[in-house]
């Protein structure tokens, strides 16, 4: 029995094109994994803490001498961790603000990077320890894809290779805020997933 774990971000919440687009794939997904498991974490419903120095305290603190408070932090650390972990397939939705991704998912990405859970450093540089296949679905208001305003997708990308995942594909509609032609934009992209 296979599983995937979704990730949103959009603070548009239902609303949202990545969060349609990723809804279509994992509407697919079902279809052809009848007996999979769906783990579903909304980073902007529930945000992480941002990672700050607290954070980094209470994960390099020996265990026997961490407060309560970094105890509930490492756990929540431990848990998002374990969710990718368990998933043959992660399938993320994110909106492009101001040419990057959003803070909301930069914090879960900040908290799943952990040395020698995640990853690990060799005499040859980071080594990813993950293996999951991953599909990336995003949406912008222009067509920021492939230009050099775009730091979402090559940030994504460099990500998830980071941590060894195989991104097996990427979804963008972009111009969702161009009328028309974002509409045709997002109706080619939901069909080229709708394919797959």
């Amino acid at each position: 029995m296979k599983t995937l774990l979704r990730i949103d971000s959009s603070a548009s919440g239902e609303n949202a094109t990545s969060r349609k687009l990723l809804n279509e794939f994992v509407a697919n997904w079902l279809v052809k994994n009848p007996d999979g498991t769906v783990i579903t974490r909304d980073v902007d419903a529930n945000p992480l803490p941002h990672f700050t120095h607290d954070t980094l305290s209470a994960l390099f603190s020996p265990e026997d001498q961490r407060t309560t408070e970094q105890k509930a932090i490492v756990a929540s650390a431990d848990e998002l961790i374990a969710e990718v972990k368990q998933a043959d397939v992660v399938a993320i939705s994110a909106p492009i603000y101001n040419f990057s991704i959003p803070s909301t998912l930069k914090s879960y990405f900040d908290y799943i990077a952990r040395a020698g859970e995640t990853f690990k450093y060799t005499d040859q540089g980071p080594v990813g320890l993950l293996s999951n296949d991953a599909y990336v679905f995003t949406a912008s208001g222009s067509f920021l894809e492939g230009t050099p305003y775009d730091h979402q997708m090559p940030y994504i990308k460099t990500f998830l290779s980071f941590l060894g995942m195989n991104l097996v594909d990427s979804f963008t509609a972009g111009g969702q805020a161009m009328g028309d032609l974002g509409q045709e934009a997002f109706d080619k992209t939901k069909a080229s997933i709708a394919a797959l």
